[in-house]
């Protein structure tokens, strides 16, 4: 396909782009179209579906709709743009975001839930033995609203140099085999959701502390094999730590994470939060710290709003 500068170039229709963003399911790619803007930045069409079985509830979006756009715009371009071949893996190393809560309420048409997004690359470097590093910035807007930003940092690396970074772990489909069981999740109220399939959290002793529950079959979160948790579960778990901190419901309007070692399928992972005071306007800031055999795994600043009655 020949791209544009002048910003005229536009991608195929969503079942072609379904592995560019790396999805199985086609219906589940939120990325419709792209255009170049400058040789740096580029313009992504992102749909928000208006009712969906995991990122929607009690009538709002939850703005790891919007993270999963991010992800599926930063994996095509990364294709698309940057020439990385699609057999690299990518990894997510930091995801700063923040969102207008207003933003999370479904709209009566679908143009005003079609997002825009603009999405710079202010630094590429190659790596000698074929890894790319990358980060990005993100402007979403929503008929021409700013609604959100976010910084990505990432990298990419080719098959080779992943296999041997991850050594027995390397195979996704034997790595799944290896799962641990799914443990039983806390109530689903407690993290503001209803369907306990989609809870993320399975208790402990300690009330402010949580077992990761990972579940392989959950369509959305496992689209296809891992060779480890992937970054989306961990978001969700954070999310919903925080969620469950608090007496009151709230929508989780900024999220600053940074993932520090793969988490690994075979064995339990603990989440512990740390709220922070409520500043004047509600707003409150939860540290969550994340270990995997008492090492530190990710560790995420989930900023919460109460939620509107």
């Amino acid at each position: 396909m020949t791209h544009s500068i002048t910003g005229t170039t536009t991608a195929p229709v969503t079942s072609a782009l379904a592995p560019l963003v790396r999805k199985t399911r086609p219906h589940e790619t939120l990325v419709t179209a792209w255009t170049m803007l400058t040789e740096t930045t580029q313009q992504v069409t992102v749909r928000w579906p208006h009712d969906h079985g995991f990122y929607t509830e009690d009538g709002r979006y939850s703005p790891l709709l919007l993270t999963e756009g991010l992800r599926q715009s930063l994996a095509l371009l990364t294709h698309q743009v940057h020439g990385i071949p699609l057999g690299h893996r990518l990894g997510w190393e930091r995801m700063r975001l923040t969102i207008d809560p207003a933003a999370l309420t479904p709209r009566s048409t679908p143009a005003a839930d079609t997002l825009t997004l603009l999405v710079t690359h202010s630094r590429t470097t190659r790596r000698r033995m074929g890894s790319v590093h990358l980060t990005s910035h993100i402007q979403a807007l929503r008929l021409g609203t700013p609604i959100a930003d976010a910084d990505v940092h990432y990298t990419t690396h080719p098959p080779a140099l992943y296999d041997r970074l991850r050594g027995p772990y390397a195979d996704a489909n034997r790595a799944t085999l290896r799962a641990l069981p799914p443990t039983a999740p806390i109530a689903p109220h407690q993290v503001g959701r209803h369907n306990p399939h989609n809870v993320v959290l399975s208790p402990t002793p300690s009330p402010t502390t949580w077992q990761l529950r990972v579940d392989p079959s959950h369509r959305i979160l496992f689209d296809h094999p891992h060779d480890h948790v992937p970054g989306m579960l961990l978001l969700e778990a954070a999310a919903q730590a925080a969620k469950a901190t608090l007496p009151h419901p709230v929508d989780t309007t900024g999220i600053d994470t940074r993932f520090i070692r793969y988490v690994e399928l075979d064995r339990p992972c603990l989440l512990t939060a740390e709220p922070s005071p409520p500043d004047t306007t509600g707003h409150q800031n939860i540290h969550i710290h994340a270990t995997q055999n008492n090492n530190p795994v990710f560790t995420t600043t989930i900023t919460t709003t109460p939620h509107p009655h």
